[in-house]
């Protein structure tokens, strides 16, 4: 009978125990996120350590206490540990993470992509703007809109923020808004440095640009055509400029490719130099009929000081620039 009282008392003193530390738990001091792919809960500071959870990107976390650059986080299920500083995001960032993709969602892609190394995806353009989290190289990008940032001092002689070994060259650097696919979560949007993405133009537009000295920003698929043997060519709009990083315009030369059905290969059937383009480029397409297809593409040029919306129309193999009482101008002759 005194062995079944003393084991009945210790049971009732592991519940209560336990009752007393889940119901009267330490209030929390705020709530963050798991601002990394993964983030590893550990069990204390010191070096010796051992993980006791794992938690993905965007897990809620609740903040008991915090110490240097370690901040001690209790999760939904009630494990606590020790997470680096670096690895949070907090309430305020996560929100304006939230409000920057709803955004991101409604913009047109300007082109498509993926990143070259592995770097960081910030909230605004910038190196020392905030980080949301790290991206592995390899995922694919839609390009949204394109920002130019200042390079901090301390990028101008040395080592990059993304530890690729590549210097900073130039004062201002091109920044895009992306929207990435992650295979374990949806869509995430955010700014991510021009150099560390490179851009998936479809061939042989690189070969055309490349030998008329363009550097392609954006390109758009006007419309499909088909040729006399039944293949099916997409018709292209390409927008690019020249020289480095960092101009005010987002492109200054523009070029339309269509397919030559006789000679089996792309021709250029549109060039205009000496534009200061700002994206986006809005194509809206008119309803296909026996004699074709019309597109028509505008953007907004800032090359006279002030912002004027230009209008081109594509009918067949044919582009003219619409002027704003209705006419069309004159068509440019083709640069071969």
């Amino acid at each position: 009978m005194r062995k079944t009282l003393l084991g009945f008392t210790v049971l009732l003193v592991i519940c209560v125990g336990a009752y007393v530390r889940l119901h009267h738990r330490k209030p929390p001091l705020e709530v963050a996120y798991a601002g990394n792919r993964q983030v590893t809960l550990w069990s204390t500071t010191a070096q010796v350590r051992e993980p006791v959870a794992v938690a993905s990107f965007g897990d809620r976390f609740e903040v008991v206490q915090r110490f240097q650059d370690q901040v001690e986080v209790r999760t939904g299920r009630g494990i606590t540990g020790w997470v680096g500083e670096r690895d949070l995001l907090s309430a305020d960032m996560w929100q304006r993470a939230k409000d920057l993709e709803v955004k991101a969602a409604a913009m047109p892609v300007e082109a498509r992509g993926h990143t070259r190394v592995l770097t960081n995806l910030h909230l605004e353009p910038g190196r020392d703007t905030a980080r949301l989290r790290q991206l592995n190289k390899g995922l694919l990008v839609d390009f949204l809109a394109r920002e130019t940032a200042g390079v901090p001092a301390a990028h101008t002689a040395g080592a990059d923020e993304e530890n690729t070994g590549e210097p900073a060259q130039a004062k201002r650097e091109d920044w895009w808004l992306v929207r990435v696919h992650i295979a374990d979560q949806s869509a995430l949007s955010g700014w991510l440095l021009a150099r560390f993405v490179e851009l998936d133009v479809p061939s042989p537009l690189p070969d055309y640009a490349s030998s008329a000295g363009m550097r392609i920003v954006a390109w758009f698929e006007l419309n499909r055509v088909t040729d006399a043997g039944g293949g099916d060519h997409a018709q292209y709009l390409l927008v690019g400029t020249h020289g480095p990083e960092g101009q005010p315009c987002d492109f200054t030369l523009q070029r339309v490719y269509t397919w030559g059905a006789k000679r089996q290969r792309y021709e250029t059937a549109f060039v205009e130099n000496n534009i200061c383009g700002m994206l986006p480029v809005k194509l809206t397409r008119a309803q296909a009929s026996k004699a074709g297809s019309e597109v028509n593409f505008e953007f907004r040029d800032i090359s006279k000081g002030k912002a004027e919306e230009r209008v081109y129309r594509m009918y067949q193999t044919v582009v003219r620039r619409v002027k704003e009482s209705g006419a069309t101008a004159p068509r440019k002759k083709p640069h071969l």
